[in-house]
């Protein structure tokens, strides 16, 4: 399976907590809901919605899960909360168990490293895509692992001054190539990368 990773992220690399004040606040993090005011329906939504449409699974890491199985069930009858409550969705952890997993159609993976239970899922053999939201701790790991196809960075006009990266800290050179790029009315930008070649970390 392909892995494409979307993330809202600001000029500083930080993609932590975009949605809501209080969605994340270790670490100090005190920008919450950072997002809000370059959202727009149609490029940014648009992207999200184009996103999802593609996949035929979601992944996440537990903290990203369980923020999403909190506020996505009690949303039903709204076309893209009725498509993300029904698709398969993977979960990696270690510490939740069988009896938490309450978001319906969701499978945990364990058993050790993040990457490695996801490889296991993206050297299957089976076609598709797993899209994956959020969950920068598990991004990193995927993308020093070289297990990302593609990145859809929803890039906002702002500094955030520190915060959770998605990026690799290991002194790896990866190389991307950009495909596309969408400018919102808000000044946000789509910008959609794919690895590129058979790049690998040097």
């Amino acid at each position: 399976m392909r892995i494409t990773v979307i993330e809202f992220i600001s000029l500083d690399g930080v993609v932590q907590a975009p949605g809501g004040p209080g969605e994340d606040e270790s670490g100090g993090f005190a920008h919450g809901g950072w997002s809000g005011p370059f959202f727009d329906p149609e490029v940014l939504g648009g992207a999200f919605d184009a996103a999802l449409a593609s996949a035929d699974a979601l992944l996440f890491g537990r903290r990203t899960w369980q923020t999403m199985a909190g506020a996505w069930p009690e949303r039903a009858g709204d076309p893209f909360a009725d498509r993300i409550n029904a698709i398969r969705k993977y979960v990696v952890s270690e510490t939740l168990g069988d009896e938490e997993l309450t978001w319906g159609n969701t499978v945990r993976l364990g058993g050790g490293k993040a990457a490695d239970a996801v490889r296991g899922l993206a050297e299957s053999g089976e076609d598709g895509n797993l899209l994956v939201m959020g969950s920068p701790t598990l991004v990193r790991e995927l993308l020093s692992a070289d297990l990302v196809d593609e990145l859809r960075l929803l890039l906002a006009p702002v500094l955030l001054g520190g915060g959770k990266s998605i990026f690799p800290e290991d002194g790896g050179l990866r190389r991307l190539e950009l495909v596309s790029g969408t400018v919102s009315p808000t000044g946000a930008q789509v910008c959609v990368y794919r690895r590129a070649g058979n790049s690998r970390p040097s």
